[in-house]
């Protein structure tokens, strides 16, 4: 490209991109104008329309109370008469039409009755000759006025009606007024992205949206306009300063560019528009804030600029591949040999590759299920185990078991030799003495082995009511004979009548035999070994407690005592198991089982449950215990 190109293109590419940018706002410009324009308007209008339904809702209700006969009746003759049924009659009226005062002026302006009689700042005394409503309604029309109280300081709007006694007469008695408050229809605006003026025909600002707007003049007032708005007390004494509006440029459709030189909307432009309200002689104005065309304005040259860049880079890059093409011609037929191999090279390794992710999809099929497998063999091994660890326990009782079978034995080996004798001597009733003897002996074997026989079954996998007491009982009588050869106290610490938690019967016997059996090993050398049985119902929860005085757990095992296989016992006296199992026995029948030792020297074990919903317990007092006894 020679250099004369060069320094034409260094100069258009500049001018063409302030012109895309500027053109660009323009327009953008243009349409959010219009569309903020459309959206004043539609505010404008549904907020002028709120205003006027919510002062013409109450026009109605000067002209009802003056045809009142209550109201007729007092206005002929007020020193004669009672005015509180009046005020009462106003003051309901006020309650219910959710208007701000009601109050009755006779023919000179005097209030003889308000609704606020009761308050200190009551209208009852006062003079309105100099107000328009009251001059408009002594002349026989409906008054309408805007303006601040003389009392109260606060804006309202007035309707007033005359009161005629007599139908025929065209000259009224006295006058009725209501005044209505502008304060709520002023935080309706509150939500808007909007200022909302409302200016009455001196062009003062009587409603805003923001309140340091209120009681300001649109305009600069002249020192003769405030002279004679301050004769008319309208506004009472209020400086009304000038709002400090500036117009800054006329748009179409009536609509104006405006800004304010003080006050608290300095800062900002905004897009003015007005709609007259010609039933209250007034002028609403809305005001939006010109933001929205500033940031499309800014977001329209930012998008043209960009894209004008987009162009002329690509025109460039355009120039440059043509520039570039006979070079890439030259090397085409290399490129696609080079590609065709590595196409090539790359479909074998997507081959090999597939057939490895085939391989680990089958090897991982396989893993998945031998993990299947291995979780039922554990399941069915803890099963086991806990099976195992009730015959173990079954095993510890042997000792004590043959004690109890051997002595009905050699008894009844007694009582069948001594039968046989007395039979042969023809004492027919002391051989049926021994032979009683010898069924009660039978009878009582038979006993102990239906304990062993349903402490050694397998447990179902339904949870029912379940009492405590019982299960307590069913172990002592398991241990009966540990119990009453190493002459353990028994104390009992629950309530008097039955107990009942949610659980599995035999689970339960299993984990209470299992910690009583622990409890009577740990006071093997104790001199006076003492067991103690806790049952405390607690809400939703049952506590269930095995306590001894034995020399207890030493403070570094109490977090293992429930790991699997670890014990403190000697070789060959326990596999560790037992407290494990009776802690997941405790866990899936919705429990816990906590060790811990007491101040007093022992081990304390602790087991919760919840209460079953068929349960009755009617508990004795938390401290109280039944009697001590010896097994």
């Amino acid at each position: 490209m020679s250099r004369r190109w060069r320094l034409w293109l260094m100069l258009l590419v500049p001018l063409g991109f302030v012109l895309v940018v500027w053109q660009a706002a323009q327009v953008a410009r243009d349409q959010a104008l219009q569309t903020l324009h459309d959206e004043a308007e539609n505010e404008l209008r549904l907020s002028a329309a709120g205003l006027e339904g919510h002062l013409s809702r109450h026009d109605y209700l000067p002209e009802l109370l003056a045809s009142r006969e209550l109201v007729k009746r007092f206005l002929a003759a007020p020193d004669q008469q009672n005015a509180m049924p009046v005020n009462l009659l106003l003051d309901h009226f006020r309650a219910t039409a959710d208007v701000s005062d009601i109050y009755l002026l006779d023919r000179y302006a005097n209030t003889l009755a308000a609704s606020n009689w009761h308050l200190p700042n009551t209208f009852i005394g006062q003079n309105y000759a100099f107000r328009s409503y009251y001059q408009d309604a002594i002349a026989g029309r409906e008054g309408r006025f805007h303006g601040l109280g003389v009392q109260s300081l606060e804006r309202g709007y007035y309707f007033s009606a005359p009161v005629t006694l007599d139908d025929g007469d065209s000259n009224p008695d006295g006058v009725m007024v209501v005044k209505v408050l502008l304060d709520a229809v002023e935080n309706s605006w509150a939500g808007q992205s909007a200022e909302l003026l409302v200016t009455d025909q001196d062009d003062i600002i009587f409603m805003a949206s923001h309140p340091e707007l209120r009681m300001t003049a649109l305009h600069p007032l002249s020192p003769d306009e405030r002279d004679a708005l301050l004769a008319t007390r309208r506004y009472a004494d209020e400086p009304l300063p000038s709002s400090g509006i500036e117009m800054l440029a006329p748009l179409r459709d009536q609509s104006q560019l405006v800004g304010f030189s003080r006050g608290p909307l300095t800062g900002q432009e905004y897009l003015l528009l007005t709609r007259p309200l010609p039933e209250f002689g007034w002028d609403m104005h809305i005001l939006k804030p010109q933001l929205p065309v500033q940031r499309a304005q800014w977001q329209a040259a930012l998008l043209a600029g960009g894209f004008y860049g987009v162009v002329v880079f690509a025109g460039g890059f355009g120039w440059q591949r043509r520039r570039l093409r006979r070079e890439r011609e030259l090397f085409a037929e290399r490129e696609r040999q080079t590609l065709a191999r590595a196409r090539d090279e790359l479909e074998r390794n997507v081959e090999r590759r597939t057939r490895d992710l085939v391989d680990s999809n089958r090897r991982l099929s396989a893993e998945i299920e031998e993990r299947r497998r291995a979780e039922a063999n554990l399941r069915q091994t803890r099963d086991e185990l806990i099976q195992a660890a009730k015959l173990a326990v079954l095993g510890q009782l042997a000792a004590g078991i043959n004690h109890e079978l051997n002595q009905p034995l050699a008894a009844i080996r007694a009582y069948a030799e001594n039968a046989r004798t007395f039979l042969a001597r023809q004492r027919l009733d002391t051989a049926d003495a021994n032979l009683e003897q010898i069924v009660e002996l039978t009878a009582r074997m038979a006993k102990i082995s239906a304990q062993l026989k349903q402490f050694s079954r397998k447990s179902g996998d339904t949870l029912t009511a379940v009492s405590v007491p019982a299960c307590f009982d069913y172990a002592l009588r398991l241990y009966q004979a540990r119990l009453s050869s190493a002459g353990v106290e028994i104390v009992r610490h629950w309530p008097a009548q039955e107990t009942w938690v949610r659980a599995d019967l035999v689970r339960l016997e299993q984990v209470l035999v299992n910690l009583i059996g622990n409890a009577l090993q740990a006071m093997a050398e104790t001199p006076s070994p003492r067991l103690v049985l806790g049952i405390e119902p607690r809400g939703s929860e049952v506590h269930i407690t095995v306590a001894d005085n034995g020399p207890g757990i030493a403070d570094e095992h109490l977090n293992r005592v429930f790991e699997p296989f670890f014990t403190t016992k000697s070789t060959g006296s326990g596999l560790g198991l037992g407290l494990s199992i009776s802690s997941r026995i405790i866990d899936d029948m919705g429990g816990r089982l906590e060790a811990s030792n007491q101040a007093g020297g022992g081990a304390r074990f602790l087991i919760t449950l919840p209460t079953s919903g068929d349960s009755v317990v009617n508990s004795l007092p938390h401290d109280s215990q039944e009697p001590s006894s010896h097994a």
